[in-house]
């Protein structure tokens, strides 16, 4: 009996699959011709926009919420000396989301700055980071 349940769920799961696949294919060939030269195109010019963002990516230098000091959390958009003064007292982070999960930051701040910052880990061991950021304080 199980066996014909199965075999029974695995024929209507392989039409469904197979009308599924024959509708995309009749779509995909309905699609007029003038498109596919305007996606060629687009494509063109969306390669140096790539570079460009890529370029520009790389110029970012991202802030270590771990080991940057009270001037650079400073420069970040939103941080100000008492999100700063709140940022190094709570030293060591494992990730940058613990900024927002322990209340470091509101919801608004951490996400102006998320894509500025980093939560570096020198040691696996979080023991051993924990006493290294402890020492700089």
């Amino acid at each position: 009996m199980n066996f014909s349940i199965a075999k029974l769920t695995l024929i209507a799961l392989t039409l469904l699959l197979s009308a599924g696949l024959s509708s995309a294919a009749d779509t995909k060939a309905a699609a007029p011709q003038p498109a596919a030269s305007k996606a060629a195109a687009s494509s063109k010019t969306a390669k140096p926009d790539l570079a460009a963002k890529r370029k520009a990516a790389a110029k970012i230098k991202l802030v270590d919420i771990n080991g940057a000091t009270n001037e650079e959390l400073k420069a970040l958009p939103g941080v100000k000396d008492a999100e700063a003064d709140k940022i190094i007292a709570g030293r060591p982070y494992a990730t940058k989301a613990h900024l927002l999960t322990h209340n470091v930051l509101d919801a608004g701040t951490y996400d102006g700055l998320k894509g500025l910052v980093i939560a570096k880990q020198p040691n696996k061991d979080a023991a051993q980071n924990a006493a290294q950021y402890n020492k700089k304080k």
